[in-house]
């Protein structure tokens, strides 16, 4: 397998930051020449391509110096922060150019930084980077990253980035690095700066064998661009030799990039926690706590495990307890019932007196015994030693796998489970022979998958998956990745050192990224990895699904650190990230990483969401009328509204009447439920502006915003067989009618394509001038130091707006033909004659914005290429049918009072719903009398469109007056009004009743309605 890369917008946009910090630099390559005789370099102005330097001379390129002023780069860093909504930096440069780039763990930093790279050398010409690492670890994962992305930026810039790891005994490569005119990439770890011995002085000395120079002066000459990866520990506070080491480099500018800056200089680019959780760029996380109670041996020993809940019987517990055996008491896992007596089950063993089931509570995930002890999933009550509780953890982690792993099966989609120990004489031992032999948590693994296995083949003894997982011998299925003591060929625990906290852990780092593809691939059997808990930066893989900790919870390893080597968004094998781009998928129903904590739930998701919010500190947390103030929105007509400070206060005193603030002028969970309900009430002079604003009070920190954690074991609602009303004969009979699938044929008219954007581009086509707002106010009088440092001394007096004059003679030149191609994927010869055919008059527009004029322009070309396929589009009905099996094998993956309810005319007995309007609508078939059955469809029926595949909601069976009346609902929306719809959204309906009408005219109806009263009014118009 190969991993394949997207271009991803977040990543351009981190990359084009960097890029616009230099605008108006000229793109020239810079040359020195060493003299070899006279040990100098020289810089050498002009143009040397033709020179030939003496034999005591050796050519040089470097980068170029920077032809800016500072205040010309401070104006574009400034222009830069505003445009990415951060802080304008206002301090002197003083020709010390040091931005930072904020990414949050698992969004590609490595490969953003690359990209920079071939961006800032195709623009300025400049080819020359030093990237510094903390550790050998990362210094690991960036060459992986620089191998794997080989490939991608040739096919990208047509030219290949030249890539070393610095070695003092390996000399030419600062040679090469120096004479090669091309993008080069030196990578050092920062321990090169900190270590005594003679190989790392070297750097310094003038060397017989480099031509008695010293290295550093020859990297020092190339000018290069420094980039350092994880700053917060490369140039920590013991880090002063790095520091101190990094100035010899003689850099342009220093690029710093890590989740966690421990000190911001000119932030030009942010993307925290907080936004890659919203953009779905990360996994989503649930957590499995663990949590132990009566510890001091006053309570028997009990761990409920989960709670299985069917449409066949009443829910089930699954409780570990003590058991008596003849000869000893062991502990065993068993399925108990409403009922159940464990003084019973477990051979009565006294301690277990009156613990009789009274209630198993699938709601609240607990059970109840008659003598008022109450249990939850996740809790462990009586003694528990050490390795018992490790036991647990590994057992929770090989069901979280399982459970994961069958979902993701059938979409080729390989689960990893990490391990994280403290000591490898736990996982891997040797006996007198030096011959391996499995620790004691791989004896615990060994015992504890088996018996989730032989779960797993006696449920599904016929699934395909169950075959997979018979194919996999559990000896190999899991592996350790640890240091190795190459005199003994075995494996053993890392080394630390003063100057390397994190550990000098590069074998087990070394086999990791080597077979990071292998590990993706189904056919590789390892799935669970075991390794040292010192894995911190450095080392991920985007398939781990679960994460479990088997050590005491110290300081030594942060949550962020922990959850971090997990958050990437998974792959397929094919090589493709899982993300929003793959519109048959919604992002964190796949993305889920579970953690198996060593903790209670409450206690990891608090500690997380203080280490996440510790790193949001440059976050507004309060939206009062200086946050909006001066704000501009532009809604997708194109329409633009300036806030001023009178618009800002009617906003925010609206917010506050709808609740959506407290007291404190902070969101309330109010408003963010709002936002999930599509609900949002705004005051009227922004009711065109909704999405706009929810996009900008995304930049608020809020606690109220759950960003992090879910608990695990809350999701309780899964793996729900059909009921009777799937094997009713209305509703096969319902299927057999929707069931085929389908090919659509677009056939459409050139010319009528072109005449109809003539038209509309001379009807629609309006561009606003550019103008600016002026403002005059004045101070009449101080009353206090506290209104002058508030801001509130200056009155408004006076406003007018300035109409900016169009300028004919543009320095700037458009391939206006060529634009309009890429936004309408339209040839050269149709956009040339749309553009001949419009009134000349439009291309005064272009003058004025020209920007503008290509945008709209676009859209407006692109709505009639819609309407002109939809119109022209006809469907064939195949032969091929959907199998029944895409509801057998279905997954409700539900929470009891949020999205789950309990249903009885639906072919399940639960129903997973994806908003209130749903779950509303759900709830009126369930008790309407002309309703007989109904199904909410699975994502895996889909009709083919131009615009992508599309799931429809809702299949349902009517019956009047003793006759089955088939009709087939589309969707439920919150509007039916087709303006509230967005384009892609109406042209997939639009394709949609085309199928339908195509498939049986007499049986199947397909329509939108926005709740049940439109659908009866609609059943009842089309059965009279």
């Amino acid at each position: 397998m190969q991993i394949k890369f997207k271009h991803q917008q977040f990543q351009l946009d981190a990359v084009q930051s960097v890029v616009d910090c230099f605008a108006g630099q000229p793109n020239r390559a810079g040359r020195f020449v060493q003299d070899l005789g006279k040990r100098q370099i020289v810089e050498v102005a002009g143009d040397t391509t033709n020179n030939t330097p003496r034999l005591d001379e050796e050519l040089g390129f470097k980068n170029n110096a920077i032809q800016l002023t500072d205040h010309q780069i401070l104006t574009n860093i400034q222009s830069t922060q505003q445009k990415n909504k951060l802080e304008p930096s206002q301090q002197s440069l003083n020709s010390e150019y040091n931005l930072t780039i904020e990414m949050e763990t698992g969004t590609g930093k490595t490969y953003t930084y690359i990209r920079t790279m071939f961006e800032l050398y195709q623009k300025y010409g400049w080819g020359k980077f030093i990237v510094v690492v903390p550790s050998l670890a990362i210094r690991e994962g960036v060459l992986k990253t620089f191998q794997m992305t080989s490939k991608h930026f040739i096919e990208q810039y047509g030219i290949q980035a030249r890539h070393f790891v610095y070695n003092s005994k390996q000399l030419h490569d600062i040679d090469q690095f120096a004479s090669d005119s091309g993008i080069n990439v030196m990578i050092i770890n920062s321990q090169a700066f900190a270590a005594r011995g003679k190989d790392a002085r070297r750097i310094y000395m003038e060397l017989d064998e480099f031509a008695t120079r010293r290295p550093i002066d020859v990297i020092a000459s190339t000018n290069p661009i420094l980039i350092i990866d994880e700053p917060q520990t490369v140039e920590g506070r013991v880090a002063k030799a790095t520091r101190e080491g990094i100035k010899e480099f003689n850099a342009l500018f220093t690029l710093r990039y890590s989740a966690t800056h421990r000190e911001d200089y000119n932030k030009i680019f942010r993307l925290d926690a907080l936004d890659a959780y919203n953009m779905k760029l990360v996994k989503k996380i649930t957590v499995k706590g663990i949590s132990v109670k009566g510890a001091n041996g006053a309570h028997s020993y009990l761990y409920l495990e989960g709670i299985d809940i069917s449409n066949k019987h009443a829910p089930i517990a699954r409780l570990e307890y003590e058991v008596k055996t003849k000869t000893v008491i062991i502990k065993r896992i068993k399925k108990v019932h409403v009922g159940d007596h464990l003084y019973e089950l477990s051979g009565k063993l006294e301690q277990y007196q009156g613990y009789k089931i009274a209630e198993i509570d699938a709601r609240y995930n607990r059970i109840i015994f008659t003598n008022g002890e109450v249990l939850e999933a996740g809790e462990a009550y009586g003694y528990v030693d050490e390795l018992q509780f490790r036991r647990i953890q590994i057992r929770e982690t090989i069901q979280s796998h399982f459970e994961r792993e069958r979902r993701l099966f059938t979409n080729g989609i390989k689960v990893l489970s990490l391990f994280f120990i403290d000591e490898v004489a736990r996982y891997r031992q040797y006996d007198e022979n030096n011959k391996q032999i499995n620790g004691i948590y791989a004896e615990m693994f060994v015992e504890e998958y088996n018996r989730v296995l032989a779960e797993q083949i006696s449920t599904f003894p016929n699934d395909p998956y169950t075959k997979y997982l018979e194919s996999i011998e559990v000896e190999k299925t899991h592996k350790g990745y640890f240091s190795i003591d190459k005199k003994k060929d075995r494996l053993i625990d890392p080394k630390f050192s003063a100057r390397e906290p994190n550990s000098d852990d590069v074998d087990a780092y070394d086999l990791i990224m080597k077979d990071k593809e292998k590990l993706l691939s189904l056919t590789e059997s390892t799935r669970f990895i075991f390794s040292h808990s010192a894995l911190k930066e450095g080392w991920d893989n985007p398939n781990v699904f679960q994460i479990c900790t088997l050590k005491h919870s110290d300081s030594t390893l942060k949550k962020r650190q922990e959850v971090g080597r997990g958050l990437r968004l998974c792959v397929n094998q094919q090589g493709e990230r899982v993300d929003s781009s793959m519109t048959e998928f919604k992002v964190h129903d796949i993305n889920v990483l579970t953690v198996i904590a060593s903790e209670s739930y409450d206690q990891f998701a608090k500690e997380l969401q203080k280490e996440i919010a510790d790193t949001l500190f440059e976050r507004s947390k309060q939206v009062n009328e200086k946050f909006f103030e001066d704000q501009i929105l532009e809604n997708i007509q194109g329409e633009r509204i300036r806030i001023d400070f009178s618009l800002s206060e009617k906003l925010v005193k609206s917010m506050l009447i709808a609740q959506y603030l407290n007291m404190d002028s902070e969101l309330t969970p109010a408003y963010f439920k709002a936002v999930e309900q599509d609900a949002v009430i705004w005051h009227k002079e922004f009711e065109h502006y909704t999405s706009e604003l929810i996009e900008l009070l995304k930049t608020v920190y809020s606690e109220n915003q759950s960003i992090s954690t879910q608990n695990s074991r809350e999701n309780n609602v899964k793996d729900v067989n059909v009921n009777h009303n799937f094997q009713k004969k209305e509703f096969q009979e319902l299927w057999n009618q929707i069931n085929r699938k389908s090919m659509y044929t677009v056939r459409f008219d050139s010319q009528k394509l072109i005449q109809d954007c003539i038209m509309a581009l001379d009807l629609k086509l309006h561009v606003p001038v550019l103008r600016y707002d002026i403002a005059y106010g004045a101070i009449d009088q101080i009353e206090s130091k506290e209104q002058l440092l508030a801001g509130e001394s200056l009155q408004m007096r006076e406003t007018h707006v300035v109409v900016a004059e169009s300028s004919t003679q543009s320095t700037i030149k458009y391939d206006l033909i060529g634009k309009l191609m890429d936004e309408t994927d339209l040839t050269r010869k149709t956009i040339f004659s749309i553009l001949k055919g419009i009134d000349s008059k439009k291309f005064d527009l272009f003058k004025i914005n020209p920007e503008e004029f290509i945008r709209r322009t676009a859209k407006l070309i692109n709505e009639e290429k819609v309407s002109n396929i939809i119109a022209s589009l006809t469907y064939a009905i195949l032969n091929e049918t959907y199998n029944s099996d895409i509801f057998t094998q279905n997954t409700l993956n539900g929470e009891w009072g949020k999205n789950a309810i309990p249903v009885e005319k639906h072919i399940y007995d639960y129903l997973v719903t994806d908003s209130k309007i749903e779950t509303a609508f759900a709830q009126h078939l369930d008790i309407s009398g002309e309703v007989q059955i109904y199904a909410k469809l699975p994502s895996k029926f889909s009709i083919p469109t131009p615009m992508g595949k599309y799931n429809p909601d809702w299949a349902i069976v009517f019956t009047e007056k003793d006759v089955q009346h088939i009709y087939f609902i589309a969707e439920t929306k919150g509007s039916m009004d087709a303006s509230d719809l967005r384009g892609k959204e109406n042209a997939k309906i639009a394709c949609a009743r085309k199928h339908f009408a195509q498939l049986n005219k007499d049986k199947v109806k397909y329509d939108v309605v926005d709740s049940y009263e439109k659908l009866i009014e609609i059943v009842k118009g089309n059965t009279k």
